[in-house]
């Protein structure tokens, strides 16, 4: 287990110390979203703008647009929350190189509530053109997400949540933007996940094995979706289950749903947030309450096999 959060927090600090056009900009919660490791270490890189999130995208932007690689930090709900129409404009249809990041995003947020809870950040930005969108699994994906957002050239959302996660990954463990990876094999029905969900997905398959044999896919990357490895699995599998700690409605489901639909039409179900809001609770209480389980990830299997032809 591993703070999910912490991945980006380290990450930033490495990309820091690799290129001097990395910077920091904040929304006053440099502690809670892991930048305060860059702040401490580069503190004339680093832009405390205060409670003020659309502010903060402009000078972002402005930045960029200067040859800096800014990363713009906040929680999910405010940044793309308060912020989207600043990404619109001054980040993507400017095309401006400014890395969004949005901090604990997903219902885990917990004793928040739902006015902290980000769960339609990945569906609000996924409308823009322009923009790539990165959901890693875990601490190490996260890390390298963040490294290798500093590399691309271009308008990336990162998101990840607030709590401890399970490691899946290593540092060792391939990772590309825009890419997906099967991290189980399986033959009866593929889960796509990402995020949090991609554990809560092995465990599903672990526990339905032999009985019924699933592919899991990582797709830490939303948009552009690795559409062929999702499009090959469906063909050997025949179903298809997504599952995000997100709304369903334009998240990743949407997403696969969209790719398969032109592509490749198999039986698909899609586990997440349906379409309401949170509450305040505990981490793991609020994950079972809204579905986003090991369970229902097995309950939703069942479901779509029983669909196919």
């Amino acid at each position: 287990m591993e703070l999910h959060r912490l991945g980006f927090g380290e990450g930033l600090l490495e990309a820091g110390k690799k290129n001097e056009a990395v910077v920091g900009l904040c929304c006053d919660l440099t502690g809670s979203t892991k930048m305060d490791l860059f702040a401490k270490e580069f503190p004339e890189r680093f832009i405390e703008v205060g409670i003020a999130e659309q502010n903060m995208i402009g000078i972002a932007a402005g930045l960029a647009l200067e040859g800096k690689i800014p990363f713009a930090s906040s929680y999910a709900v405010f940044n793309p929350g308060r912020s989207w129409d600043q990404i619109r404009v001054s980040v993507c249809y400017s095309k401006t190189n400014v890395k969004i990041i949005g901090a604990h995003a997903g219902i885990s947020v917990g004793k928040d509530g739902a006015t902290h809870q980000g769960l339609e950040d990945i569906a609000s930005i996924r409308a823009l053109p322009s923009i790539t969108i990165l959901a890693p699994a875990d601490y190490d994906e996260n890390k390298k997400a963040t490294l290798a957002s500093a590399k691309f050239i271009g308008p990336i959302y990162l998101r990840f949540g607030r709590e401890v996660v399970p490691k899946i990954t290593t540092s060792q463990t391939p990772f590309a933007i825009g890419k997906a990876k099967i991290f189980v094999e399986g033959e009866d029905v593929t889960v796509v996940a990402c995020g949090p969900l991609v554990f809560e997905a092995i465990k599903a398959a672990q526990a339905l094995y032999p009985k019924i044999k699933v592919e899991v896919i990582n797709s830490p990357t939303i948009k552009p979706l690795d559409c062929d490895t999702i499009v090959k699995s469906a063909k050997k599998t025949g179903a298809v289950v997504t599952a995000e700690e997100a709304q369903i409605i334009g998240g990743l489901g949407g997403a696969v749903a969209e790719c398969l639909s032109e592509n490749y039409p198999v039986p698909i179900h899609r586990v997440g947030i349906k379409d309401t809001f949170g509450e305040t609770g505990g981490p793991d209480n609020l994950m079972k309450k809204y579905g986003l389980k090991s369970d229902n990830i097995i309950t939703a299997v069942k479901e779509v096999i029983l669909m196919k032809k």
